[in-house]
């Protein structure tokens, strides 16, 4: 019996490093090509078979989402949920005001920023196959200096993850963690734990990490284009030229 996967997909964070763009709104409710860029995020997850979604979002442009999306049914979601973050306080943080709309259930987690040219369905599927433990997607990143700005993994003689590095003088492998996660419910009891890291945030990595030490971690290696849209305004641009030329999300 597979298992309930819901949605989460985090929208928030200031934006200020796609400043003076985000000054006026929201960066994931800037355009990628010819539309909004949440909406590749949920596209990610409806193609993947994922149509019951929680959108996290906060700042002075939340309601916005609202006006974009309403309930969602014409983006092929099923129910669509919102939830307001007070303040930016980091990915995991903003990840756990999903705590009562995911409650048992497993749930694969989307920063908004990132988009994938292939559909992630396979790895939904995988995931919902598993039987314990969490799950991250790999990006192969050819450029050394640009793995310095990712999580980067460290793997061991026979392929599996050992720990993931934040940002790395000296990044251990080629591969940079995207921002695609799926976790079982006990993720939630792990949140909690954490400490704030040196900008005071509760980082994601630290989530990971958590279930690599315990064994608990898999992973795929996403085939084609992987972009973090939100990581400058560089990265935005080529994402949009990317996309322009290629698409994304595509089977």
């Amino acid at each position: 019996m597979p298992h309930v996967l819901k949605g989460v997909i985090l929208a928030g964070g200031t934006g200020s490093r796609l400043h003076p763009l985000t000054r006026i709104t929201n960066k994931h409710l800037l355009p990628i090509y010819d539309r909004p860029m949440i909406s590749y995020a949920i596209e990610a997850l409806v193609k993947g078979g994922v149509t019951d979604i929680m959108l996290v979002t906060g700042g002075t442009h939340a309601g916005e989402f609202l006006r974009l999306l309403g309930n969602g049914h014409e983006y092929g979601i099923d129910r669509l949920f919102y939830a307001y973050q007070e303040r930016p306080g980091g990915i995991a943080e903003a990840l756990g005001l999903a705590e009562r709309f995911v409650d048992q259930d497993r749930m694969v987690v989307v920063l908004a920023d990132n988009v994938v040219e292939r559909t992630i369905r396979a790895s939904v599927q995988r995931f919902a196959a598993q039987e314990h433990g969490a799950r991250i997607l790999l990006s192969k990143v050819e450029d050394a200096a640009h793995l310095r700005h990712l999580g980067v993994p460290a793997l061991d003689t026979g392929g599996r993850v050992t720990n993931i590095v934040e940002k790395p003088d000296d990044p251990p492998s080629a591969f940079g963690v995207t921002g695609i996660y799926f976790y079982p419910a006990d993720v939630f009891a792990v949140i909690p734990t954490l400490e704030p890291s040196q900008r005071g945030e509760l980082e994601i990595t630290d989530v990971n990490n958590h279930y690599i030490g315990r064994g608990l971690m898999e992973y795929d290696i996403v085939e084609g284009f992987w972009g973090d849209a939100g990581e400058s305004i560089e990265a935005y641009y080529a994402v949009n030229d990317f996309v322009r030329q290629h698409g994304a999300n595509k089977d």
